[in-house]
């Protein structure tokens, strides 16, 4: 089969593909043949030598696949499971998408049964590909973590990234108001169509000062980061008393300088941290299911479809990763086999 390595830590060109053999399948696992695989920052990271797979997992860079159950691995069958290792009603033939440990970036992927969707109804595998490294990012931080609820206010750094366009589908689905910060208007244009009530470009204007007029001097309830250091003092700053902050990437830097912690203590804040790549299978597992209960209708109804900007083939992934370090995307990226 054909897989895309990393020759060494660089730019797009180290991306190439090479010849392996077809993986078999462990106890857990399924081995799903790959109609598509979505694209994501924490590759661009991987092939930079930024963010390195843990001992054990392999090298191959992609995080998320969408295609046809081939083989079943020790313990996998059709049933309720619930836990790592167990299936949730997986049979050979079954159209899937999934959370993968690595790997996506190629003909066949292994991929834990407990970490795997059905494709919804009227779905395309390109846009099932899309869906299952965003929302199971989007809900275990906004919903599981965050304890989000309906009439509470939302603030999406990046709206039209895969993050963000997804964060902004789930809370107009489940009742939030939600603003977003984006790079022109055209990107505003496209973040209020994925549910953003108002767009504030953050190349002419400062976040903290229009949030705070949206939200009539209140502030927000909650505040979805991908940015980092370069929006953390005024990410405290906007929080509304027992506001959250949900910091899930550091795309403006990883370290902070002096800051007052008044804030957090006068306000009753909550900041978190996490990444999916550090949760447990357990813990990935326990997001499946979430989503299995809770978006699978929405999804089969029509709703909270990932918005797919560009496919690429696998092949050419390499320009697929320059299409996402140009920041002019919106939506997620796929490779196609």
């Amino acid at each position: 089969m054909t897989e895309i390595g990393i020759l060494r830590p660089g730019g797009p060109e180290v991306l190439v593909p090479r010849q392996v053999p077809v993986p078999e399948p462990g106890p857990g696992q399924v081995l799903v043949r790959v109609a598509a695989a979505g694209v994501n920052r924490p590759d661009v990271l991987q092939r930079r030598g930024l963010y390195p797979m843990p001992p054990g997992v392999t090298p191959v860079p992609g995080l998320e696949v969408a295609g046809e159950v081939v083989a079943l691995g020790e313990g996998v069958g059709v049933g309720e499971g619930g836990g790592a290792g167990e299936a949730a009603g997986v049979r050979l033939g079954d159209a899937v998408c999934g959370l993968t440990d690595g790997g996506g970036y190629a003909e066949f992927c292994l991929v834990p049964a407990a970490q795997l969707l059905p494709v919804p109804p009227g779905f395309s595998l390109e846009q099932a590909a899309a869906l299952p490294e965003t929302f199971f990012t989007v809900w275990a931080n906004l919903f599981m973590m965050g304890r989000a609820k309906a009439g509470e206010s939302l603030l999406v750094h990046g709206g039209t990234s895969g993050i963000g366009s997804t964060a902004l589908m789930l809370a107009r689905e489940f009742g939030l108001r939600a603003i977003s910060t984006d790079g022109g208007p055209e990107k505003g244009e496209a973040a209020r169509g994925f549910g953003a009530e108002r767009s504030i470009d953050h190349r002419s204007q400062d976040f903290l000062p229009e949030a705070m007029a949206w939200s009539e001097g209140r502030g927000v309830d909650l505040v979805l980061d991908i940015l980092g250091a370069s929006a953390f003092e005024r990410n405290l700053q906007v929080l509304r008393r027992d506001g959250r902050l949900l910091l899930i990437g550091f795309m403006g830097g990883d370290r902070v300088g002096e800051f007052s912690l008044t804030p957090i203590l006068l306000k009753r804040l909550v900041v978190t941290g996490s990444t999916l790549r550090g949760r447990t299978p357990d813990e990935k597992a326990a997001i499946a299911r979430e989503l299995r209960q809770h978006l699978g209708p929405v999804w089969s109804a029509g709703r909270c479809v990932p918005h797919v900007h560009e496919v690429w083939p696998l092949d050419q992934a390499a320009q697929a990763h320059r299409v996402m370090e140009s920041r002019a995307h919106v939506g997620k990226i796929v490779l196609r086999t």
